[in-house]
């Protein structure tokens, strides 16, 4: 549980610096002002989320 916890953190803030390099918040980069990375970093800290929020309250059975 504590792997997919460190998971869930490092994908959503990977997802976090791209989401902020595709609008244009950081740049210095080739994501820099790209929708296409946008959007793949929104998908990426809401998956990092449900990593940690929906996988991190299931019981084991």
């Amino acid at each position: 549980m504590i792997v997919r916890r460190v998971v869930g953190v490092i994908v959503g803030l990977v997802g976090l610096v791209w989401l902020l390099q595709g609008i244009g918040v950081l740049g210095g980069s080739f994501m820099s002002g790209s929708s296409t990375w946008a959007a793949i970093g929104l998908v990426m800290v809401l998956a990092g989320a449900w990593l940690l929020v929906g996988q991190g309250n299931r019981s084991r059975r």
